[in-house]
């Protein structure tokens, strides 16, 4: 299915886009990379001690296997449920962040065209509030989980191979890495995707209908028929979104994983 290229019509508006909010994203990361390195620190400290506990052992060759996993799994237990408490509040600062912030860029964009609007937080509104923490309260919890399995299987591969503190230590700094960019790209990610449904419901609640794709033209694989649409300046309905021909679905700007595109609302004429 192609999209239809549009051409402006007489007497209506062209907003500007609404970009994610960067410094949400960045105090987002923030607060996700703090409670990493809380729990990174726990896990070093508490291993570092399991091992010095058995050194005699481990000189001898007689590996304390089940010493350090009941250390691993008690640190996953405590750093689980910590992760879980915390999980809510964080995903709900963010999801109101975004949605705060993007009404004030949105009304700011509509005052510009000419439009004046005041908002109220609708039943639509905040079910795509809601549907970001749910989100996103998933994928904090999911961060923790992940690296915990790995801390322990780090754990055990250098209890099976005779590692030394040293290598696990740079095994568990390693891993410590990957965890963070993760965490990093979900903040950037999640705030694409919030500020795009977020957006996308005011648009709908006000009345418009149409927007334009523009291309982010940032990111290192850029979709290629995203870059299309944007070169294109195709319009597509906000409701249903754009066929993405190599996606073979309708899609919005921001939704798909790592998309950075955004779009400007069409505001028809009344004349």
């Amino acid at each position: 299915m192609a999209s239809s290229v549009k051409r402006q019509k007489a007497g209506q508006t062209v907003l500007r886009p609404i970009h994610p909010n960067a410094g949400i994203e960045a105090e987002y990361r923030r607060r996700l990379v703090a409670l990493l390195s809380e729990m990174d620190r726990s896990i070093a400290y508490w291993l570092k001690a399991a091992y010095r506990k058995n050194a005699p052992e481990l000189a001898q060759d007689e590996l304390p296997v089940e010493t350090l996993r009941r250390a691993v799994r008690a640190l996953t237990r405590r750093w689980t449920a910590r992760f879980n408490d915390l999980a809510a509040d964080l995903a709900s600062y963010f999801a109101q962040s975004v949605s705060q912030r993007s009404d004030v860029a949105l009304k700011a964009a509509l005052k510009k065209g000419g439009f004046t609007v005041e908002w109220t937080m609708t039943r639509a509104q905040r079910d795509v509030v809601n549907s970001v923490v749910h989100e996103n309260v998933s994928l904090i919890k999911s961060i923790a989980q992940q690296h915990l399995s790995k801390v322990e299987g780090a754990v055990m591969r250098s209890v099976a191979t005779g590692r030394d503190l040293g290598q696990l230590t740079k095994d568990l700094q390693d891993q410590f890495g990957v965890t963070k960019r993760r965490a990093a790209f979900i903040a950037r990610d999640q705030s694409n995707k919030a500020t795009a449904s977020l957006t996308r419901a005011r648009l709908l609640e006000v009345g418009i209908q149409e927007a334009v794709w523009v291309h982010s033209g940032g990111g290192k694989h850029p979709r290629p028929s995203h870059a299309k649409a944007g070169r294109d300046k195709v319009t597509f309905d906000v409701a249903k979104g754009w066929y993405d021909p190599d996606e073979k679905k309708y899609v919005l700007p921001g939704e798909l994983i790592n998309c950075r595109c955004v779009s400007r609302a069409v505001v028809p004429g009344f004349g």
